[in-house]
């Protein structure tokens, strides 16, 4: 009874330490190669902050490859893509009440499905899996749309999100010489 207890209080303290130090650690390190970065809108009585890790190309194969086709991204690195809104929005024709959401994305060649989702995962991506399983609950979901992607002539070499604004509102998110937009009413 007495190892078990050992045994149990040793579990423990290395739980502990993983949650406390270890994670942390990894945290502040990989931001340093995939630093955080905040868009803003503050106009026409909207309110909306997105923050995310913005990794860089490094002359690697993105979409399809790195970030395989047909297969939910975190949209960015480290924890997962923050989306707020302070007043209801509609993305495309699809209400998203004031909250704050993780925002996902299904990228494929010609289109993405763009996901808002009601909680927020610590992490994006599950340690075990190596990075390729997301920590998203797709039954948290909130708005799920599609929307086309533009080839850009020049290469972005860090993920970018941003607001834009020319005939319409939209939530741009650019890297490679792949861009969507996602409206925003």
């Amino acid at each position: 009874m007495k190892k078990l207890k050992w045994l149990l209080i040793i579990l423990a303290s290395i739980a502990l330490l993983m949650k406390f130090v270890a994670m942390p650690y990894m945290q502040e390190q990989t931001k340093k190669h995939s630093p955080e970065k905040v868009a803003s809108y503050h106009k026409n009585n909207k309110d909306l902050k997105v923050t995310y890790s913005s990794p860089s190309k490094k002359g690697r194969v993105l979409f399809g490859e790195l970030i395989p086709f047909n297969q939910v991204w975190r949209t960015g690195a480290n924890e997962p893509t923050s989306f707020i809104t302070e007043t209801d929005i509609k993305i495309i024709d699809k209400n998203l009440p004031a909250g704050i959401y993780s925002l996902w994305t299904i990228p494929n060649k010609d289109h993405w499905d763009i996901i808002f989702n009601s909680e927020m995962p610590e992490w994006g991506v599950t340690i075990l899996s190596g990075g390729k399983e997301t920590t998203r609950n797709p039954e948290m979901d909130v708005v799920n749309v599609q929307v086309p992607v533009t080839n850009i002539p020049q290469t972005i070499e860090q993920f970018t999100i941003d607001f834009e604004e020319q005939n319409n509102l939209a939530l741009s998110l650019s890297w490679d010489t792949t861009k969507v937009n996602i409206p925003i009413k």
